[in-house]
């Protein structure tokens, strides 16, 4: 569904899965430079919402997932991964549980709330939970301002029929644009863009904040330990620092080049207000972090986001 933010003064579109909200609303650096100084908002109604609710949830989720869901405690943010056998990433989302409404809400990439809630429909068994799509009811923002100084933080959920109010009383609003080029300038993977089916979270940088290391058994967890133990993941997730002279982005999904040789693909772009344009690549864990590499025909320098050797692949906050 279009987000009514789109009437907003200046309001550009975005493209993709991203066309239902604002690209920009006139001016991307601008915005960008305000959602750095913690000032204003940026509209993520087009991401999907659910919720699970009943006295099981926690423990029940705790089993399934990456994150040691029963330590975070009520209003705690986190982000949580559900792995195949083998350790692919999955499923991933974004949540915080309400203790006392027995009630986790979690958002999602668009298009991929049905997926989930079909795994977790099957995973239920006679677990106390019940599992519910309320995109229709809650939009998500994300505002500097509500950061609580925690990997994948400042996520709100707004009454969709609020939304308008919310813009009022938020702003100013910032659209995808600088939201992407910030993200990106951070070296946060977005699941689906700059992961594929066979990612593990050891090779995007989700180890520490995605993954508890040290909690019981879940599925693919086998994988994640054995790579964060002996180290070297098969790839890794780079930032690139793009050549700036041609007036265009690398498409999402083209190859990334070293020389002739394939050696992986390019995620998300965006054009940064101080580092210019950039993007992130997933490549292999060989190639040299000195190389340039080739991204849809345009020159990329290489800054590490994922160690190729050590065993823990999560750069500090900014």
């Amino acid at each position: 569904m279009s987000s009514p933010l789109l009437d907003l003064p200046g309001a550009v579109a975005g493209d993709g899965i991203d066309a239902p909200v604002a690209a920009h609303y006139g001016s991307f650096n601008t915005e960008q430079r305000a959602l750095e100084a913690g000032e204003g908002f940026v509209d993520l109604s087009h991401r999907e919402v659910i919720t699970l609710t009943g006295p099981d949830r926690i423990t029940w989720l705790h089993s399934l997932t990456t994150q040691h869901e029963s330590e975070l405690g009520s209003g705690r943010p986190t982000m949580a991964l559900i792995l195949t056998p083998q350790g692919h990433v999955e499923h991933a989302f974004y949540g915080v549980d309400d203790a006392a409404r027995e009630t986790f809400t979690a958002h999602v990439e668009p298009g991929t709330a049905a997926a989930l809630i079909d795994f977790l429909l099957k995973m239920r068994f006679m677990m106390r939970v019940e599992i519910t799509d309320v995109t229709e009811d809650l939009a998500v923002t994300w505002r500097p301002a509500a950061r609580q100084d925690v990997a994948f933080d400042g996520y709100e959920f707004i009454p969709r029929d609020k939304l308008t109010d919310y813009a009022a009383a938020a702003g100013p609003a910032a659209g995808m644009w600088a939201f992407e080029a910030l993200r990106i300038a951070r070296g946060e993977a977005r699941h689906g863009i700059d992961t594929d089916h066979r990612t593990i979270p050891n090779e995007a940088g989700w180890i520490n904040t995605a993954v508890h290391l040290d909690k019981g058994c879940y599925r693919g967890q086998e994988t994640v330990a054995r790579v964060h133990t002996l180290g070297r993941p098969p790839r890794r997730l780079t930032l690139l620092h793009l050549d700036g002279s041609e007036n265009r982005l690398p498409a999402a999904g083209a190859e990334l080049r070293d020389g002739e040789k394939v050696v992986g693909f390019v995620g998300s772009s965006a054009r940064h207000h101080e580092l210019g344009p950039i993007a992130i690549g997933m490549v292999k864990r060989n190639v040299s972090l000195d190389a340039t590499l080739d991204a849809d025909s345009m020159p990329a320098g290489q800054e590490m986001i994922v160690d190729p050797d050590a065993g823990l692949h999560v750069r500090p906050l900014r």
